[in-house]
């Protein structure tokens, strides 16, 4: 884990991992939004929104289980830069959400793969159902679950011949 802070509104984590795969092939598995329910454990639906391949303006409904409810939430593509990084936002229950996933070569074969994430109250609305989960559970929780995330798509690539 490389940091868990919480500002006034802000909580922010960053969280990363060495994977013994180039950051094309590790590019290919998390862009492959129909395949990601099989990857992450912590995803049971995704809905793909837009056609063509993935880049700037990709929106899907991704529906997770935390702490034993059932959350749905709208992401989109704001940025990308294949097979470098891309930067996704999602508004919801009165939050403004963004995740940040970047791809570093790491020596021969390997990669350094590094997720963020932010999320603040949209101003002027009620915090909801995320929002109280964060405040209440903060961000190492957050960090908990992004590092199960990286250690799934690590175990999912790596395993590939």
């Amino acid at each position: 884990m490389t940091g868990t802070g919480t500002g006034t509104n802000t909580t922010s984590v960053a969280v990363e991992r060495r994977v013994e795969a180039s950051p094309g092939r590790i590019w290919e598995s998390i862009t492959d939004l129909p395949d990601m329910p099989r990857v992450l454990s912590g995803v049971e639906r995704v809905e793909v929104l837009t056609e063509g391949g993935f880049g700037v303006g990709t929106r899907w409904r991704e529906t997770r289980r935390m702490l034993g409810k059932e959350a749905t939430e709208e992401m989109l593509v704001t940025e990308c830069e294949p097979p470098d990084r891309y930067v996704t936002v999602a508004d919801s229950h009165g939050m403004h959400y963004v995740s940040e996933i970047t791809l570093t070569p790491a020596g021969e074969g390997a990669t350094t793969l590094r997720m963020a994430f932010s999320a603040r109250p949209v101003r002027g609305r009620k915090a909801g159902f995320l929002s109280r989960l964060l405040a209440r559970f903060g961000a190492k929780a957050v960090a908990k679950a992004l590092t199960k995330d990286l250690a799934e798509i690590a175990r999912a690539v790596e395993s590939r011949t």
